[in-house]
């Protein structure tokens, strides 16, 4: 099963590629699509859906997982983030591949058995997980990753979105 994993943001977006066969989890790509500050709102969404088209293009996901924004302070910064995260929801219905939904404490509680882990647990269970001492630096990217390894959730059944 390939996976593409998504962590949402507007001025980062993560992005993991992951193949998971007979319970074995192979990063196969990951990148952090990081748009120009500089350069208008609509042309930034633009640059997002065709960096995020050719990689659902080339590695043809069967599922995109992407993480629930969860936003308590800056209302702003959350409707940039949900306007990004329909991009992935529109491109993920033009391939016709299913989307499943992770809150952070049910990616946490996937990858380090613990719903309050901090970035450096999760990164270390990321390490463990795919059996690999090199995984990228960038959070945004080290998040994707976690979102993909949650999918489908470890000892649980997919739900899959009906959109």
């Amino acid at each position: 099963m390939i996976i593409l994993g998504v962590d949402p943001g507007f001025d980062k977006m993560g992005c993991a590629v992951l193949s998971k066969t007979n319970n074995k989890d192979e990063l196969v790509y990951s990148t952090c699509i990081i748009t120009n500050r500089k350069d208008a709102h609509e042309k930034r969404l633009l640059f997002i859906g065709e960096k995020l088209k050719k990689i659902i293009s080339k590695y043809k996901p069967e599922i995109i997982a992407v993480e629930k924004i969860f936003f308590t302070t800056n209302q702003k910064t959350a409707l940039k983030v949900a306007e990004a995260r329909g991009i992935v929801l529109y491109l993920a219905a033009l391939r016709h591949a299913p989307v499943v939904e992770f809150t952070p404490l049910e990616i946490k509680m996937a990858i380090t058995g613990y719903g309050k882990a901090d970035k450096e647990q999760v990164k270390k269970m990321v390490k463990a997980i795919l059996k690999t001492e090199k995984i990228p630096e960038i959070d945004d990217e080290i998040d994707a990753i976690a979102v993909a390894l949650t999918c489908p959730p470890r000892g649980g059944q997919l739900h899959l979105s009906t959109r």
